[in-house]
């Protein structure tokens, strides 16, 4: 018999199911539209190649793809972000999943392509790791695809950067890029899980602390409000005068890592670039520095540069590895400089992933639909779809709004009326 998934220990699926449930309960809007969409069923035929964080609502994802006629195979996109209880329910529940916490890159890689084996017809990425993998070392499978979605906000730029290049080969959505992804999940999302993340590694109290922001996109300003409502001291990093002066208008204080480096109890990198925190940083950090990540790739923290710098390096806590410097100092590593939100908690809550998986369910249908019509390269939602979420997300907390009367609307498209 051919074993169609790989998870850490297939026992743990009744415990995952329970997840599953408890975020099924809080993501509304996603549970609607399997509803609505269960008797249409709009991707039958489809296959769909998934790689995206292995969490609960991400289960609540695929099998409400599932549910709506397509065949789903699945990877997680980081080594350190998957939820084995889950993943064993879905491989319980009959998913073709290749996912467990702690995979080696190796490892990672064939899950990936164990996902490629079915031939998809879509593709669903957070990273773009599989869109990559498609156009390098699979490319057989390009033939049979017909468009794709991507998450993130690293995802989106790797692929405007390859669409530039002519580079991309069939048609992908920038979830990533909609209203009611970016300024929901990146901005509340983020920062309530990357602080949950910190505080169940470290147990520090945040109030009182230093805390130094790397980057002040959706990412950062949401770790960095969340800091402040909890009492820290906020400085903020950045390159970009327009974010630096928000940040400055936000309350922040704003300056250079370099300055930074000596002042910070507590860094977040958020920025998607290599090397935000170097040897130099390091060198300067006071004892008891916490440094972790929210960006996608572990490259913001250069740990190699840490490491050379350190006499010995332990592991005190569950996501916490003590490197003592040379002069007694300590600087405490968390979630190896991976995804601190994911790798040492669980992630965004449910609510929040509701509007993102919402968008990423719309896009499959769309490409199910109109894909083989669309030209390669990257495509932003329809704003409307942006307006029509938010309404209905409004409507599950039980909000109504105002509307236009026709003497609105007409005065909102008149020019020759003025004072």
């Amino acid at each position: 018999m051919v074993q169609d998934y790989k998870v850490k220990d297939i026992s743990l699926a009744e415990e995952g199911r329970l997840d599953i449930q408890w975020a099924e309960s809080r993501m509304p809007v996603l549970m609607e539209f399997r509803r609505e969409f269960s008797k249409s069923k709009p991707l039958a035929g489809q296959r769909i190649a998934g790689c995206l964080h292995v969490t609960k609502e991400t289960a609540v994802l695929i099998e409400t793809l599932e549910a709506v006629g397509a065949k789903v195979s699945w990877s997680g996109c980081n080594p350190l972000s998957t939820n084995d209880a889950v993943a064993a329910a879905l491989a319980k529940a009959g998913i073709s999943i290749y996912a467990w916490h702690g995979m080696n890159r190796d490892e990672f890689y064939w899950c990936i392509e164990k996902t490629l084996e079915f031939k998809p017809t879509l593709t669903l990425d957070d990273g773009a790791d599989l869109i990559m993998s498609v156009h390098t070392r699979r490319k057989e499978f390009m033939a049979d695809i017909i468009g794709g979605t991507e998450e993130t906000t690293t995802g989106v730029h790797r692929l405007r950067s390859m669409a530039r290049e002519k580079a991309l080969k069939y048609p992908v959505i920038a979830i990533n890029d909609a209203e009611t992804k970016w300024d929901f999940d990146n901005v509340y999302g983020t920062g309530q899980s990357s602080w949950d993340g910190v505080i169940r590694a470290t147990s520090v109290l945040i109030a009182g602390k230093t805390f130094v922001s790397a980057g002040y996109g959706h990412c950062g300003k949401g770790c960095s409000e969340r800091a402040k409502g909890m009492g820290a001291n906020v400085i903020v990093t950045e390159i970009k005068p327009t974010a630096a002066l928000k940040a400055t208008l936000d309350g922040h204080r704003v300056m250079k890592m370099d300055e930074a480096a000596r002042h910070g109890d507590i860094f977040i990198t958020a920025t998607g670039m290599k090397d935000v925190l170097v040897k130099r940083h390091f060198e300067m950090m006071k004892d008891g520095a916490i440094i972790c990540n929210t960006g996608h790739y572990d490259c913001e923290i250069n740990i190699p540069d840490l490491e050379n710098l350190s006499t010995s390096k332990r592991t005190i806590r569950a996501n916490c590895e003590e490197y003592t410097m040379k002069n007694g100092r300590r600087i405490f590593l968390l979630a190896q400089g991976r995804l601190v939100n994911l790798a040492a908690a669980e992630g965004h809550p449910s609510e929040v992933m509701d509007m993102s998986f919402a968008n990423q369910f719309l896009g499959m249908v769309k490409l199910a639909k109109d894909g083989k019509s669309m030209a390669a390269g990257v495509h932003d939602i329809d704003p409307a779809q942006d307006q029509m979420l938010a309404l209905t997300k409004l409507k599950t907390m039980g909000m109504n709004i105002d509307k236009w009367t026709p003497e609105q609307a007409k005065y909102a498209n008149a020019y020759l009326e003025g004072t």
